[in-house]
């Protein structure tokens, strides 16, 4: 019998494409840009992530840390939610591969030292452990309930410093309204300025939002692939990222559209459908069964 692979056994990450998550190229480039832009104007600040899985986007996180700068993860990990429907959503999601020694092997494997880790519910940060108005990023990607993600926006609010900027998972996708309506209430009643909108996030600002836009427009993304359009929202100028699908090769785009779907799907039906494709893929190679 073959004895499944846990995360806490995978063997530790060569790139940090190895590192099991949803954290896309586009919001890859897209973090390193306004971090890098930020540092580069002499912006000083902690970075703050609030649930962070396997730790792919905290490693990233990790890279852009200057001297005297500290960066905070909080993330439940191996532990148990403190209400049921957040044990719900973890058991449907995450608890088979989600644990902290599993994010620390993925996180040492690219930085000499640990961040600081908070493995508590994300609503312990609202104490003031966190000191008002010391980060210059938040990323928050922890619980898809309403009231979770409306206290992780207040406590990324007092964290954050006037120009700061914050990015918030899964607030378009099918699976997560509660995502979705906290965001556009803090937008419409909290006074957070939509910057920039990718597939996945929502990027945005209690500060000039014109700045934080202007210094993405400074990058070509159109040259390495992207579109880029701008709408307005009640009267704010907001932009938009997504991936060039290039025409007329029509396999590219399904390929592109297929990706994109798979991506936007909760982990479990992400999991289950990339069987299918898989069990499809080796019947049409080796030919009907005899």
């Amino acid at each position: 019998m073959t004895t499944p692979v846990t995360a806490s056994a995978r063997p530790a990450p060569l790139t940090r494409d190895d590192i099991p998550g949803w954290f896309f190229r586009l919001d890859r480039e897209a973090f390193a840009h306004l971090l890098s832009t930020q540092s580069a104007a002499g912006v000083t600040g902690d970075l703050l992530e609030l649930g962070s899985y396997l730790g792919r986007s905290a490693v990233l996180l990790g890279d852009h840390l200057r001297e005297g700068e500290r960066l905070t993860v909080c993330d439940l990990f191996d532990s148990d939610a403190d209400d049921d429907e957040n044990a719900a959503e973890m058991a449907m999601s995450y608890r088979r591969t989600l644990t902290r020694s599993a994010f620390e092997a993925n996180y040492l494997a690219f930085h000499p030292a640990l961040p600081e880790i908070v493995q508590a519910p994300t609503s312990v940060l609202a104490d003031g452990r966190i000191p008002a108005g010391s980060c210059r990023f938040v990323h928050v990607d922890a619980s898809h309930l309403y009231e979770h993600v409306a206290g992780d926006i207040t406590v990324a609010r007092a964290a954050l410093r006037p120009d700061g900027l914050i990015a918030l998972d899964d607030y378009r996708s099918e699976h997560t309204p509660g995502v979705s309506a906290a965001v556009w209430e803090a937008v419409f009643t909290g006074g957070l300025h939509p910057v920039l909108l990718t597939p996945m996030k929502f990027y945005g600002t209690w500060g000039d939002p014109a700045a934080a836009r202007q210094v993405l427009l400074e990058r070509d993304w159109r040259a390495e692939g992207y579109t880029v359009d701008e709408d307005t929202i009640a009267g704010a100028r907001v932009l938009r990222l997504n991936y060039e699908v290039k025409s007329p090769a029509q396999p590219a785009r399904r390929s592109a559209s297929r990706s994109l779907a798979l991506d936007l799907l909760p982990p479990v039906a992400t999991r289950a459908t990339r069987r299918v494709l898989r069990t499809l893929r080796d019947r049409r190679a080796n030919g009907p069964a005899a």
